[in-house]
């Protein structure tokens, strides 16, 4: 077995207990070699809670110097299909993508089938190829044959139904099954001709032969294997028999040589199963070790796959990818880098105790990645005209905006300032309170990287609407100008309306406007959030017609966003909100 790759960035990963499981098994000398798997069923597309696992199991792999399989256990073929396969391939390759020692980067390699991922450099580009428990059907069989031969495995014809009435409560035992004494001889028989076909759906089953009065239910004689005649996404007809996950799932971790398979909390009570099916077909050691650690519950989401595929079909959402959903894919459409996932998963830590983690934690990493990264650009959402009777018409000055605040090494760059040019209506009111420090009549304000303007007048349509002000711009105060340290309370956006870019902007907000969608039996579909997408036209800056790939924004005062890449294009651009500036929510949960 080959030597654990050293890793420089162990220092600084998080400890927990896992972790403290894992290092005191390198310390014991039971693994030299640390190898974990995350295994998703493909049956829908992964989720935030998902995004957790694929963090602490990939970086488990890299802080011990060690190797990561990614597993799609498809043994379910009723509901599984190659659309959720390539999702789930493309979501993990994107969020461990580039995970090097300074950005928690991988590195694919040529061993183990290029399947396996180890410490080290990133490659891009590189695809991860997945292992499949279907590629296990003809050593799942075979071992549970040899459960057969010694007596540990029997082929039963009771019904679904007829086994949950005889399995018994948590508190009163159950009863054997009438075909349990078949013998051996009989039951490889039957379980032979199970694999060829000659029985329906449901007529008969492979059950463990363990213990029907057994405190713990998973060991009443589960069943291990059973038919489905239908089309497998990878197999075809092949097979009509399937394992179930109880019994592929330890296999599979034996068969790759899994050291630590760490799963959520609701495994806890199977692991009495994984362990006595390993011991009871006298594999050699060492075995792999299940772990279980607490799932992420997130406030404000849902995330059944069952009821997030249900949001899908009602179309209630726009598709999977929906930027509202909590998908992996969801989140990467709206423009939540990877980075602030990987930060986020470690942020909230690995315990042994279910809780809801507030979104507020989320957005809050989400805010603060994207803050260090973003460039600045000017947006109006709501546009208001605002006409410079003292600037010629025609005439273009050009004036100095910062990249990043931030990052004085992001530069600077030019932005057309001219006679006519848009602010939002938010920023202007024609009667205003006394602590109002936007445009009103008369008054004064800043726009941002130009000048103070002043509202000399107020244009109005025949229904009474405010169509346009007219002012003048104190162009002395421009920075450089005789006037530039004179203060004003306010300072605004704006957009040169001659050189201004028409795009849509999509507002994404919380799906939810409740924390626990679903408390006390609630539909959660009542508590949709009916502004969680708010569509507006906007006059954006004309930087912005030009977007650097995968770049950030920050529209000035509005919050981050970014292209749309699936619906933006260069003549009809589209920008989505990845998240507000501040948390306005905060206000609404005060008030409550």
């Amino acid at each position: 077995m080959s030597e654990p790759v050293p890793n420089a960035a162990a220092a600084t990963e998080p400890s927990d207990f896992i972790r403290d499981i894992v290092a005191a098994d390198i310390a014991s000398g039971k693994h030299t070699r640390i190898h974990t798997r995350f295994p998703p069923e493909p049956n829908g597309y992964l989720h935030i809670g998902h995004a957790k696992s694929i963090c602490l199991n990939f970086g488990i792999a890299r802080q011990f110097g060690g190797i990561c399989n990614l597993r799609m256990d498809d043994t379910n073929p009723t509901k599984e299909d190659t659309e959720y396969v390539d999702s789930i391939r493309m979501d993990v390759d994107w969020l461990i993508g580039g995970w090097a020692d300074d950005k928690l980067g991988l590195k694919r390699v040529g061993d183990d089938d290029g399947r396996a991922v180890v410490a080290g450099d990133a490659e891009p580009g590189n695809a991860l190829e997945p292992f499949y428990a279907s590629d296990y059907s003809e050593r799942l069989y075979a071992s549970a044959v040899r459960l057969i031969e010694s007596g540990k495995a029997f082929v039963c014809d009771l019904s679904a139904e007829q086994m949950n009435e005889v399995r018994g409560t948590p508190t009163s035992p159950g009863k054997d099954s009438p075909f349990r004494g078949r013998s051996i001889a009989e039951n490889l028989d039957l379980f032979a001709r199970m694999r060829a076909g000659e029985f329906q759906d449901g007529a008969r089953t492979l059950r463990a032969k363990i213990d029907m009065a057994s405190p713990n239910v998973h060991l009443r004689d589960p069943a291990l294997y059973r038919i489905r005649h239908a089309e497998h996404h990878r197999t075809g007809a092949k097979w009509c028999i399937y394992p179930m996950y109880d019994f592929a799932h330890p296999l599979s971790d034996q068969f790759e040589g899994i050291t630590h398979s760490v799963c959520t909390l609701e495994f806890e009570v199977h692991r009495p199963l994984y362990d006595w099916l390993l011991a009871a077909l006298d594999l050699p050691a060492p075995l792999p070790r299940q772990i279980e650690f607490a799932r992420l519950n997130l406030g404000y989401t849902v995330m059944s796959k069952r009821k997030l595929l249900q949001l899908v079909e009602e179309k209630l959402v726009t598709g999977w990818d929906d930027p509202r959903m909590p998908t992996i894919s969801g989140l990467r459409r709206r423009g939540v880098p990877a980075q602030a996932l990987r930060t986020f998963a470690t942020a909230i830590g690995v315990t042994k105790f279910n809780g809801l983690t507030d979104v507020a934690v989320l957005e809050h990493v989400v805010r603060t990645e994207l803050n260090t990264v973003a460039l600045r650009r000017l947006a109006v959402l709501s546009p208001l005209k605002v006409v410079l009777t003292n600037i010629p018409a025609g005439e273009v000055i050009e004036v100095e905006a910062v990249e990043n605040p931030g990052d004085p090494a992001a530069g600077t760059r030019k932005v057309p300032f001219t006679r006519e040019v848009y602010i939002d209506r938010d920023d202007f009111m024609e009667v205003a309170p006394p602590k109002y420090f936007r445009l009103r009549p008369g008054g004064e304000v800043r726009l941002k990287y130009a000048c103070i303007i002043r509202c000399d007048e107020v244009v109005k349509d025949a229904a009474g609407e405010v169509v346009e002000l007219r002012g003048t711009a104190l162009l002395d105060t421009r920075s450089g100008g005789p006037d530039a340290g004179r203060k004003v309370k306010g300072t605004i956006h704006w957009v040169s309306a001659s050189h201004a870019i028409d795009a849509e902007v999509r507002l994404y907000d919380r799906l939810f406007t409740e924390e626990l969608p679903e408390k006390d039996g609630r539909d959660f579909r009542t508590v949709l959030n009916p502004r969680s997408c708010v569509v507006v036209q906007a006059k954006l800056e004309p930087a912005l017609a030009r977007t650097i790939p995968d770049a950030r924004y920050q529209f000035e005062r509005l919050g981050y966003f970014w292209p749309d890449p699936k619906d933006s294009t260069p003549d009809r651009p589209v920008f989505a909100r990845t998240i507000s500036l501040k948390d306005a929510w905060a206000k609404e949960t005060a008030k409550a």
